[in-house]
């Protein structure tokens, strides 16, 4: 099948990531997966949440979280800003990166202090939380880099590269990282998070409009797993 942008089916939408974007942020990166663009900003703090600290001191450890927005006018048509509190896709999404970003730090290294990934989206087209996943390991490991340069913590704090992309299946076709004309379409659609070692950190796939047998899982998972190979490329490239 002929995809809209002219891409072949395992082919990723043109990928960047802008380093220092902001100037304030211990890392910052904004991230562009095709027309879908999210910036990526690390806070440091050094003090850890209410809960983690009043805990015995041999359980304690650093904490890395994630929180997800997305401007009004970042789609078609403008969306409310969540003032009061976030919408429950505005909380999985931001539980999902940072479930997905503690995975990148040793913890115990990381020693009394918080990460804070805040990914902003400017302008979405699909593959925002995938988006968001990817470009907050960039910046977040940029956070990290004067610690270890400094000596303040061990480089094995960096303990895995994270990236992410999403799949679906249009016509029986898997496809690789969809904008939103793909999405709305997908009979299949499929978000997986994975480190750069190969081993699966989340996945999440939902049948739009019939199941999906264990092949088309098995060639979708393969397909997400050489997307974030390349993926990882060039976010190793962007930290170079």
């Amino acid at each position: 099948m002929t995809r809209p942008d002219g891409r072949k089916f395992d082919q990723l939408r043109p990928i960047s990531f802008e380093t220092g974007f902001t100037k304030h942020a211990e890392g910052s990166v904004l991230t562009k997966f095709g027309d879908t663009h999210v910036l990526c900003n690390v806070s440091l703090e050094n003090s850890l949440p209410g809960w983690l600290k009043h805990k015995p001191v041999e359980e304690q450890h650093g904490w890395v979280t994630g929180e997800y927005a997305m401007l009004p006018r970042a789609t078609h048509t403008r969306s409310r800003r969540e003032q009061k509190w976030p919408k429950g896709r505005t909380q999985e999404i931001s539980r999902l990166i940072g479930r997905s970003l503690r995975m990148a730090v040793d913890l115990k290294a990381l020693g009394p202090r918080s990460l804070y990934v805040d990914c902003d989206v400017l302008q979405a087209d699909g593959g925002t939380r995938t988006a968001s996943i990817t470009g907050g390991w960039v910046a977040l490991m940029l956070a990290l880099k004067p610690l270890i340069a400094a000596g303040e913590v061990p480089e094995s704090v960096m303990a895995h590269q994270i990236g992410a992309i999403s799949v679906g299946i249009i016509n029986g076709q898997p496809l690789l990282d969809l904008p939103y004309v793909e999405d709305a379409a997908a009979d299949v659609d499929l978000n997986v998070v994975m480190n750069g070692t190969g081993g699966f950190i989340e996945v999440q796939g939902t049948a739009e409009s019939a199941p999906y047998s264990r092949t088309e899982l098995d060639q979708m998972l393969d397909l997400a797993a050489a997307g974030i190979r390349d993926l990882n490329t060039k976010q190793n490239e962007a930290l170079a």
